[in-house]
């Protein structure tokens, strides 16, 4: 067994999408009242959403939030990404080659355009203000490149069933370059039946003509980041406000495609934000009435982000207030008619991912939390872009010149990566369950993993003893068939996580807190 030992959570230049598992991460954990909330059956897959009795507040209990407030992995991957070693061109040509024969067989792919017209103080993404005409063109022409070299690696056969852009900001480039991009990958792949083709988007850069460019190049999800609708709030964080009314917006993207889909992506924790400004944001975001709203965990890095600093000194909210944010939009996300999956993003009942939750079919990878049917193995292009291959996950250089100069030699831009143990390959499969849909059952892990049930017990080193006190508390049941995270354990899914983990070590204040 190779299980490494960690060190920190955070990956300087890593891209948004994939630092926060686009679309959903889990930033906070919180508990409320058991009682506002039905318990999850230990027996099966359902995952019962909390019911709203009138205005019963969401409350925290102070006593576990105090508790469980520990330095805990994101687990955003397994292993993490500071833990990967140089890796090679070479090496990269033999992990594509053998994720041929490697589940699942379909592909996400993820391009990362790492371009802003100005960074945003909380920004923790791999992001470069806007350069020359000449250099973003040199880019693309990169991406390109790089996405003919992997596919000569990869069996004709595997379609794409999922494509994501993030950043930077997508849309601070030419719609132009976008659909380009688009129009080669569907002429060197073959297309699932309904893939999904996503883009985050800052509405600041957004009117009409782009719009229906993002459409005509058959994006059919937009990931609209309005971060808040306070001016002042967007304003201290050096956030332009969009361009045109949100609701103009989106009528605008349902005009020339009334499919697609729309998510409201929002952040609290933010300087000016209070609980009662952060409930405006969010029944104003509800009555756009989008098919997703995400709501992120402002994480505060200025040891690494240094421009974060700026928000040192225009005074971040107390832990408190941040927590009463925290509940206050939860539960008007949830009077407002929308499911939670997982602790930052709600959705609307006939979501595909709602259903996924509730048949225990929700899967995810870098480019967030998704259905089996769309999840592929992930293959990413552009700088800082992580491949997460069956048995590899593999990083692009962070450095524009040196991807661009790599590609046009022929080589692959990769700077590092980490090859899965078999045992590593375990503890992702089972930390990818609870982590997604709250349940880890050995005998479905066996059929999964082709892994006898008391080896994968034995690899994770599961010992009943360990849980008492997650189980006095609340958090998780256990039984002879394995462990459920309770409707209150959810919140603090972390630190169940982490139960299963061998290579964790406590006491690291690298990590990232619960809170």
């Amino acid at each position: 067994m190779n299980l490494r030992t960690r060190r920190s959570f955070f990956v300087p230049g890593m891209c948004c999408a994939q630092l926060f598992g686009r679309f959903i991460g889990y930033s906070d954990i919180f508990a409320f009242r058991s009682n506002d909330y039905r318990i999850l059956n230990f027996m099966t897959h359902q995952a019962n959403f909390p019911q709203v009795n009138g205005h019963v507040p969401f409350e925290v209990s102070r006593t576990l939030l105090e508790k469980y407030n520990q330095a805990v992995p994101r687990y955003t991957s397994y292993p993490p990404a500071n833990l990967f070693g140089p890796f090679h061109s070479s090496s990269y040509r033999q992990a594509l080659e053998a994720s041929n024969g490697q589940k699942p067989d379909n592909i996400s792919i993820y391009i990362h355009i790492p371009f802003c017209h100005k960074i945003c103080f909380y920004c923790g993404c791999n992001s470069t203000r806007m350069g020359q005409t000449e250099q973003v063109n040199a880019y693309v022409d990169a991406i390109c490149r790089e996405l003919e070299m992997v596919r000569q690696h990869l069996a004709p056969h595997r379609k794409v069933s999922q494509i994501h852009y993030g950043g930077g900001t997508p849309n601070a480039i030419a719609h132009t370059h976008l659909n380009r991009i688009n129009r080669l990958i569907f002429d060197l792949f073959p297309m699932a039946e309904q893939p999904e083709i996503a883009i985050e988007c800052h509405p600041g850069y957004l009117n009409e003509e782009y719009i229906k460019a993002l459409v005509d190049a058959r994006f059919n999800r937009v990931s609209l980041g309005i971060q808040d609708f306070n001016l002042q709030v967007l304003k201290t964080v050096n956030r332009d406000p969009s361009r045109l009314p949100v609701d103009e917006v989106m009528r605008l993207f349902r005009k020339y495609n009334a499919d697609v889909k729309i998510n409201l992506d929002f952040i609290y924790g933010l300087p000016g934000q209070s609980p009662e400004s952060f409930a405006q944001t969010v029944s104003q975001a509800i009555a756009h009435a989008p098919d997703r709203i995400v709501t992120f965990s402002y994480a505060h890095v200025p040891w690494i982000k240094k421009y974060q600093e700026a928000l040192d000194r225009a005074g971040l909210p107390a832990p408190d207030i941040k927590l009463k944010m925290f509940e206050t939009g939860f539960r008007l996300m949830a009077e407002g008619g929308y499911r939670e999956v997982g602790m930052d993003h709600f959705a609307r009942p006939d979501d595909e991912m709602v259903k996924a939750l509730d048949s225990g079919t929700l899967h995810r990878n870098f480019q967030g939390y998704c259905t089996r049917q769309t999840t592929g193995q992930v293959y990413a292009f552009g700088v800082s872009g992580i491949s997460q291959l069956h048995r590899h996950y593999v990083q692009n250089t962070k450095d524009i010149t040196l991807y661009i100069d790599t590609i046009s030699r022929g080589e692959f831009a990769v700077e590092k990566g980490v090859a899965l143990s078999d045992s590593e390959v375990v503890v992702r499969e089972v930390i990818n369950s609870l982590m997604c849909n709250r349940f880890v059952l050995w005998d479905e892990l066996e059929t999964v993993l082709g892994v006898d049930a008391a080896e994968i017990r034995r690899i994770v080193h599961f010992r009943d003893e360990d849980f008492v006190g997650l189980v006095d508390d609340g958090l998780v049941e256990v039984s002879d068939q394995g462990v459920r995270v309770t409707s209150v354990g959810r919140f603090f899914i972390r630190n169940v996580a982490v139960m299963f983990d061998p290579a964790f070590k406590g006491g690291n204040l690298t990590y990232s807190k619960s809170v």
